[in-house]
Order: C-alpha cells, then sequence, then structure tokens
C-alpha cells in the first residue's frame, strides 16, 4: 500500500514539474516571437528598431496610413540585375518597391488586405506605369504577403513608416 502511495505521489510531483518547465519554455518562446519580427505583427509595435536591408532603421512606432485598397503588382525576373531609377540594382530577393511619387529610401509598410499579412519595403524605382496599379513589389515581397502564390496582383494597405 505505501510503495503504490509513494509510486502515485512521485507520478504526480513529476508532472507538476514537467508541467511548470513546459509553461517556462513556451513563456521564452512566445518572448522571442514578440522580439522577432515587426513585420509580422498587424499594427503593434514592438521593437524600437528593426535591422531592413542590412541596416538598422529606427522606428517610432506609428506608420501613416499612404493609401488603402491599393493595386500592388510584382516585378517581372527580366528587371534583375538592371539599375533602378535611385541607381541601385534590382534584385527580386530584395524587399524592395516602385512608387511614382514616393521619395527613393521611404520604407512603407505593405499590407494585404485579404489575410492581413504585412511586409516592409524600401522605395528605390519609379513605377508602376500599368493603369491602375499603385505600387510594384519586389517578387519576394509580394510572395511572402500573397494569399494565392499564382496571382500577379493584391489589394494592399500601404503605410509610410515614421
Amino acid at each position: 500500500m505505501k510503495k503504490t502511495i509513494y509510486i502515485v505521489l512521485i507520478l504526480i510531483f513529476g508532472t507538476i514539474a514537467n508541467a511548470q518547465s513546459v509553461s517556462k519554455t513556451k513563456a521564452k518562446k512566445t518572448v522571442l516571437k514578440d522580439t522577432i519580427s515587426i513585420d509580422k505583427i498587424g499594427t503593434a509595435v514592438v521593437q524600437p528598431e528593426i535591422i531592413f536591408n542590412d541596416t538598422v532603421i529606427a522606428v517610432t512606432g506609428k506608420f501613416t496610413l499612404y493609401k488603402k485598397a491599393a493595386h500592388a503588382s510584382y516585378y517581372a525576373n527580366k528587371f534583375n540585375g538592371r539599375r533602378t531609377a535611385s541607381g541601385k540594382k534590382f534584385s527580386n530577393d530584395k524587399y524592395t518597391a516602385a512608387h511614382r511619387k514616393l521619395p527613393f529610401g521611404t520604407i512603407l509598410r505593405i499590407t494585404n488586405e485579404i489575410n492581413g499579412q504585412c511586409v516592409l519595403v524600401e522605395v528605390t524605382d519609379r513605377g508602376p506605369f500599368a493603369r491602375g496599379r499603385e505600387i510594384d513589389l519586389s517578387k519576394r515581397a509580394f510572395m511572402e504577403i500573397a494569399h494565392n502564390k499564382n496571382s500577379g496582383a493584391l489589394i494592399v494597405k500601404i503605410e509610410q513608416v515614421n
């Protein structure tokens, strides 16, 4: 009888200790998720600064709405390696964008209005020149927020990072 009580007590305390260690590791994981990426967190900004295209950018925590329900598309692969209007080489593997009016170097948060996913991009080029399109994204940025990888255009919200 005593042996079964001891075994039951050991099992109970062992499970409690395991549960506490599991909850500690889960807490650590959530903290890491909160501090890793700013571009996956809706409208709240967790980090005061972020690393974007190998440079540190200070973020005040505010995004200024530029346009809602804007049409976005992505660059064709034939533009890889060509110079953009800002003088930088274009690469579909970076997080860049083309806009007609915004100054070069402007950091934008582009949010897919269907699924809520967002990405940060830098304006490095002029365009798009197709009627009805507001912004051209690099293929990497576009595919990261696209709900349908076979689509060629998205309805997005454009916000300027302050």
